[in-house]
């Protein structure tokens, strides 16, 4: 994983997310050692609509369960759609419970244990 592009390694912790859990973008940047780059993982996600296999982008939000990057999926309501059909509960383009649907990619891929 360490010679794919950087767009590539944020693909491939999004496609490991499980259905009906979110994750932040500072948490996918943090887990591949640039922390800080946050926007580049927002960047990654606004570019996967074209990348095959699927990437299930509406699992990624903003560290505090906010949809923010719900202008790249067409319809303004399709990422809440996409997340209730998981069964996270979103109220005014926020995840009501998010701390207990977060998904740490930290602990979740733990890949030295």
């Amino acid at each position: 994983m360490e010679n794919d592009s950087f767009y590539e390694r944020v693909y491939w912790v999004v496609r490991q997310i499980p259905v009906g859990r979110v994750t932040s973008y500072g948490a996918i940047a943090e887990f591949l050692g640039t922390k800080g780059s946050s926007r580049m993982v927002g960047y990654a996600m606004g570019a996967s609509v074209r990348i095959f296999p699927p990437v299930p982008a509406h699992r990624v939000v903003n560290r505090s369960g906010l949809l923010t990057g719900k202008q790249h999926f067409g319809s303004p309501h399709l990422m809440q759609q996409l997340l209730e059909n998981e069964g996270i509960v979103v109220e005014d383009d926020r995840i009501k419970n998010f701390k207990q649907v977060f998904w740490d990619p930290a602990e979740a891929l733990n890949l030295g244990a």
